[in-house]
């Protein structure tokens, strides 16, 4: 951020300095091309690459920039894009025309968060060096695989143990217990694979937004046209449902099967416990979990769970 802060533009300056105008969503056009938004860490969270605008306080000398959460009004519309801090020119990202959509994380972070490692898929825009990306060195893409494993409850509690401030490096990830490739395809429950069943999970909880259309194409979310198909309706409910099935299939992978195992491991994440039990009564991510864990080992991977 500091070394690049002469590329980095405010609305205000695109408009009255650039020349720029918008162009749909969060991107402006301009006389010297296309400027993108520039994602900062305070805009994620896990399997929500449009967490949080940012908003200027100017009477904050030391911390003007913050985050303002989006709403469920806004989640829930697919052309709502957050505004950031800063713009910068597309032609300076580096970004090739093969590559639409990239891992990233939260680098920013502390044992004693919520979670600790928040990961998400993003579309090819600016990043700051508080979004660590994680580009691909091969043509074949499975960072959908990545980013479930990132965010599973499991490997959370394996990253708390290693992270000692408030930073998640990346020579901490190097040395994080990420699940294998072809372990995916030979764990099956029932009639799907474990990749199977991240895979459209995945989808679901990624694609609420048409400017991540291109991950979603390239996952074969398309109608009989070949035409991308409309993104999937934002739904509380429904995400906890989907991050407590990858949560189960995740506990299968790493062999922690245990149902004590289960609960003393989501017992380490006590204000999700809080708030759940303030919100549901229960701490509904474990129970759900726990249930799901049982109809992938029955060989049910599509149960409905009905808490």
């Amino acid at each position: 951020m500091t070394n690049h802060s002469g590329l980095f533009r405010t609305r205000r300056e695109l408009e009255e300095q650039e020349g720029a105008y918008p162009i749909g969503g969060n991107r402006f056009g301009g006389p010297g091309g296309e400027w993108v938004p520039l994602y900062e860490g305070k805009m994620v969270q896990a399997f929500d690459h449009h967490a949080a605008s940012i908003v200027i306080n100017p009477a904050n000398q030391h911390r003007p920039a913050q985050p303002q959460p989006a709403t469920l009004k806004q989640h829930r519309n697919p052309d709502w894009l957050p505004d950031p801090q800063y713009w910068v020119m597309a032609s300076n990202c580096g970004w090739s025309q093969e590559l639409t959509w990239i891992l990233g994380f939260k680098e920013i972070t502390a044992p004693t968060n919520v979670k600790t490692f928040m990961a998400a898929l993003f579309p090819t825009v600016g990043f700051g060096n508080k979004v660590p990306i994680l580009k691909p060195e091969t043509e074949y893409r499975d960072d959908w695989l990545l980013v479930a494993n990132f965010n599973a409850v499991v490997f959370d509690f394996v990253t708390r143990q290693k992270v000692q401030g408030q930073t998640l490096n990346l020579f901490i990830v190097e040395q994080l217990p990420v699940v294998l490739r072809k372990s995916y395809d030979a764990a099956h429950f029932g009639p799907k694979s474990a990749g199977e069943i991240v895979r459209q999970a995945v989808l679901e909880l990624t694609y609420t937004a048409h400017d991540m259309a291109p991950f979603a194409r390239d996952m074969g979310y398309v109608d009989a046209a070949g035409e991308v198909k409309p993104p999937f309706r934002w739904n509380k409910e429904r995400r906890l449902h989907l991050r407590a099935k990858l949560d189960a299939v995740f506990f299968h992978l790493y062999g922690v099967t245990e149902r004590d195992d289960v609960r003393y491991i989501f017992s380490t994440f006590p204000i999700v416990e809080r708030k759940e039990i303030e919100a549901y009564g229960d701490y509904r991510s474990r129970e759900l979990c726990l249930a799901y864990m049982n109809a992938l080992a029955a060989g049910d991977p599509d149960a409905e769970i009905r808490p």
